[in-house]
């Protein structure tokens, strides 16, 4: 404790699965050092979806701001430390240009950012030391390994996301508590070619519905995902509860922990579910689930992975430099519906819900 640091600030802007992983960092050094200073650069979506972090100060900057809303956030910081002048280490956990550029504004001391496997666009000329070098390890393993070079360790990965006692209100009135377990959808990512088919979607969940299942679709407000929405609920048998475009980022952790699972490709819901206690059927062929699938549990992930690294690279995944992603059209098709029902039928078997 004599070395304790006063003060700390994290950049880490985007995005929610992300933004997500950082929460288990933040209680290691919490229980640490629980006078502690925290400062969060954060992004503003990832901000909403995290505010109330209890003991943690939260600076947005909106990636339209461009050089000068960098600067903008150096003279807040500055003001912020007033006479300390300096945050006694920054936590540089993104790899992108722009975030690379925005830490230099950071007044810090100590710069730890990723090592040098995961370096990229120039993020080595921004720190002045590094996490330790660990092949092959989950997303949220690595950022959780920033508070290394601080002399610590993450021994435990805990959440406790701040969700409102109102999200949790709304969540309950979405349905009954009838007794039928609930098959929840997110059918989007950000990265379009993570997407599965709307009619394989619509074939798992009338599966699950002829199993007893409810089947309920989220997501957020945009056009990709509203459209995708549609198709599925034109494609189904069975009827579906649509939520789409109806929740907060406050209230999306209170719908996905209501559910017993939620079907998904690699995406910020995957990320929530899991840290909420929801389990995940997640869709991988275009990502590794062993790098960013859900960190608690991967049984029931319908996995092609390796079978995109041969067809579309030519080479076992075993092969490819970790992280490799293989976005390329037509990649989420080697997933069935078949792999779809067998990773559902695995949940089924195991926690005797049919």
């Amino acid at each position: 404790m004599n070395n304790a640091p006063h003060s700390i600030c994290l950049l880490r802007l985007s995005a929610l699965g992300d933004v997500t992983h950082v929460v288990p960092l933040v209680r290691t050094l919490r229980e640490a050092w629980p006078r502690l200073e925290l400062t969060w650069v954060i992004g503003k979506g990832e901000r909403r979806l995290l505010d109330g972090l209890e003991n943690v100060s939260f600076v947005e900057y909106d990636k339209k701001a461009g050089l000068t809303g960098m600067r903008a956030l150096g003279r807040e910081l500055r003001a912020r430390l007033g006479e300390r002048r300096h945050y006694d280490a920054l936590l540089q956990m993104q790899v992108a240009a722009r975030a690379n550029l925005l830490s230099a504004f950071v007044p810090a001391r100590r710069r730890i950012g990723y090592d040098r496997a995961r370096a990229k666009d120039l993020h080595g000329l921004f720190v002045n030391e590094r996490i330790p070098d660990r092949p092959g390890i989950h997303v949220l393993d690595a950022i959780g390994s920033f508070c290394e070079p601080l002399g610590l360790r993450q021994t435990q990965v805990r959440w406790d996301l701040p969700v409102p006692a109102e999200a949790y209100e709304w969540a309950r009135a979405q349905w009954p508590d009838d007794g039928h377990p609930t098959l929840l959808i997110s059918p989007c990512s950000s990265h379009a070619l993570r997407n599965w088919r709307s009619e394989r979607y619509a074939a798992v969940a009338d599966h699950a519905a002829a199993r007893g299942w409810r089947v309920v679709l989220c997501g957020g407000r945009s056009e990709l995902e509203r459209r995708t929405g549609d198709e599925i609920l034109a494609a189904m048998s069975a009827p579906a509860l649509d939520l789409i475009g109806k929740d907060t980022l406050k209230q999306l952790p209170a719908l996905l922990a209501r559910g017993q699972l939620l079907m998904t490709p690699d995406s910020g819901p995957m990320h929530i579910a899991n840290a909420m206690g929801t389990k995940v059927l997640g869709l991988h062929a275009a990502s590794n689930p062993a790098r960013s699938g859900p960190h608690s549990d991967r049984r029931y992930c319908a996995d092609r992975y390796d079978d995109a690294a041969r067809k579309y690279i030519g080479k076992p995944a075993s092969e490819l430099k970790w992280g490799t992603k293989i976005e390329h059209d037509g990649v989420m098709d080697l997933i069935s519906v078949e792999d779809g029902v067998a990773a559902f039928e695995r949940y089924v078997a195991d926690h005797s819900a049919g």
